[in-house]
């Protein structure tokens, strides 16, 4: 069975506490997984943050709601209990309880400040629409502005000189710690003229070990042809280690010529590039900060 989205967990929740006794939240996100018979990997599947799985998250933002809305009570540290008004939405309440209906207890109202631009009706169906807790809300939106990044930066590079291409790979390099300074990486990775071999850099700051570099600027995909090439130009050169990066991306083919070999070889497609160099903070820059708090339990223990 699928995980289930919140909306649908908020009636569970209520159903697993319905004895009016004090239930722990751990326990209560087992037996809500229990009920909607969860996989072992569906009950391990985390958010994009990776911070806490989505089921646990679910289930928490659920509890969230449900006592904003005076259906629940937290009457310690990691307990759930069931209220007066939580006993009868169990009775008179809709099977599937959502924000929408939540939004009679004025408690709740005035908790549940975001309201979408539109008439009643809209608000109406995009409330009931709503499947993601506001964790995976705000790390779906991140996701949309990351990937949005990297397609714009992949068309920059692709739109950009060869030089400037070399150099790109020389800063990005640098940016993941490889290559001890940029003068000597700038001399490492000047053209070889070595069949197969754009480049040589190295690993550590110490020069204890070198990387074998090729960098194609290319639109088309890349081929088997042109790894058998590099790996047998590593090979000649008694090399352990290369890395192959483009501004396409690979067949099938080239990927495979890749694995089971007795030296390392790297291939970074386009999308993979333009990925490390956001993570790296190459050609981007922080538009904005969002700081997201959360409660500091151990400050209210009183000794």
């Amino acid at each position: 069975m699928a995980i289930p989205d919140f909306q649908s967990v908020m009636r569970p929740v209520l159903a697993t506490v319905q004895d009016g006794v004090p239930l722990a939240l751990n326990e209560l996100r087992e037996r809500v997984a229990d009920q909607f018979q969860l996989t072992e990997d569906e009950r391990k599947e985390r958010l994009p943050s990776g911070n806490q799985t989505v089921i646990n998250n679910r289930v928490g933002w659920a509890r969230t709601y449900l006592n904003k809305a005076g259906l629940l009570c937290i009457p310690a540290k990691g307990m759930v209990q069931i209220t007066a008004r939580g006993q009868e939405a169990l009775v008179s309440g809709p099977q599937r309880i959502t924000v929408r209906w939540l939004k009679q207890f004025p408690e709740f109202a005035d908790f549940h400040t975001s309201k979408p631009q539109g008439s009643d009706a809209t608000v109406a169906t995009e409330l009931d629409l709503i499947e993601t807790t506001p964790d995976e809300q705000l790390a779906e939106a991140h996701q949309a502005l990351q990937q949005s990044l990297v397609d714009e930066l992949l068309a920059q590079v692709r739109a950009a000189t060869p030089g400037f291409f070399e150099q790109l790979v020389v800063d990005l390099m640098l940016a993941m710690g490889y290559g001890g300074s940029r003068k000597e990486a700038g001399k490492a990775t000047q053209a070889t003229n070595d069949d197969g071999i754009d480049g040589i850099i190295n690993e550590d700051k110490l020069g204890l070990d070198v990387i074998y570099l090729q960098a194609k600027r290319w639109s088309n995909t890349v081929h088997r042809p042109e790894i058998d090439k590099f790996i047998g130009a590593l090979t000649r050169q008694r090399a352990r280690k290369g890395v192959f990066i483009t501004t396409s991306d690979f067949s099938a083919g080239a990927r495979e010529a890749a694995l089971g070999l007795d030296i390392k070889v790297v291939l970074i497609d386009g999308e993979e590039l333009a990925r490390l160099m956001v993570e790296n903070n190459l050609g981007v820059s922080v538009k904005q900060v969002y700081e997201v708090k959360q409660l500091d339990s151990d400050y209210f223990l009183e000794a």
